[in-house]
């Protein structure tokens, strides 16, 4: 589950990256930043969750 929340992580970061380097419109660069920066929180959310549920089971 760590595996897959770092990766979400850098995959999120190369979604914001293509998008800012590659589209020219304003309102997609917009929306694929924010399709970015969701991929990123979704990633952070579930590694904290990882390390939450790692830390309760050694108690």
């Amino acid at each position: 589950m760590k595996l897959f929340a770092c990766l979400l992580l850098l995959s999120g970061f190369f979604i914001v990256l293509a998008a800012l380097v590659l589209l020219t419109s304003l309102g997609q660069r917009s929306a694929f930043v924010a399709a970015g920066f969701g991929v990123e929180v979704l990633g952070l959310s579930l590694l904290t969750q990882a390390y939450k549920t790692m830390r309760r089971e050694q108690r």
